[in-house]
Order: C-alpha cells, then structure tokens, then sequence
C-alpha cells in the first residue's frame, strides 16, 4: 500500500488521456530538459482551466523546482567552507532521481508529492 493513499489530497490512480499525460511527463522532466520552471509554468497557466489532473502535476512540479532553486542559491555562499560542494551535488542528485520517479508515477496515472518542497502555488 503506498503511504499517501490515506491522505485526501493525493488523488488515486487514474485514467488520463494522452494529452494530459503528456503535459503531466513533460512538466515533472522538464528539469532533465533545462526548462526547470518555465515549462512546468506554462503547463499550469494553459492548462488548469482544461484539466485539472494537469494542474496538480504542474502546480507540484513547479513547487519543487522553486524550493530547488532557492536550496541551491542558499548553498552557494556554503561553497567557501567546502560544505556547499557537497550539498549542491546532493541536491543535484536527489532532484534528478525524484524528478524520474515523478515522471513515471505521472505516466502510470498516480500523482507524486516531491519530499521537502515547499508550496508556493496552491
């Protein structure tokens, strides 16, 4: 049983169509991409009056990529006593494994909830 099947905002498994999954993959992988937060944007703003399973996929993409944002500017002065180095690759690593786990729960239907991310569009 996954553990956020309990929690009311974490939707069950469902049936998209092709064209909401798309826009559900290309907004968790757009940071494999380099269009981080400018797609998952997009997605949101084109399609939340259309799909609403889009939306939560964008909304929650987009959270993740600004909370990364703001975790690596705050490492950046931590890169003078070497501790920043390490964090950044951490993050870096982290971000990449979550955003594929992110993709491939979006292309099965499920919806995933980014650890650590904080919620700025709601």
């Amino acid at each position: 049983m996954n553990q956020y099947q309990n929690e009311s905002s974490i939707p069950p498994p469902i049936e998209m169509t092709s064209d909401e999954k798309l826009w559900a993959i290309l907004s968790h992988i757009s940071l494999l991409l380099g269009v981080a937060i400018i797609l998952p944007l997009i997605a949101y703003l084109v399609k939340r009056g259309d799909s609403a399973i889009v939306a939560e996929h964008a909304k929650e993409a987009l959270n993740f990529h600004i909370s990364l944002l703001i975790y690596t500017i705050v490492c950046i002065p931590l890169v003078f006593i070497f501790v920043g180095i390490f964090l950044i690759i951490g993050i870096s690593i982290a971000s990449m494994v979550l955003c594929i786990i992110a993709t491939i729960k979006a292309s099965n239907g499920e919806f995933y909830r980014y650890p650590l991310t904080i919620r700025f569009v709601s």
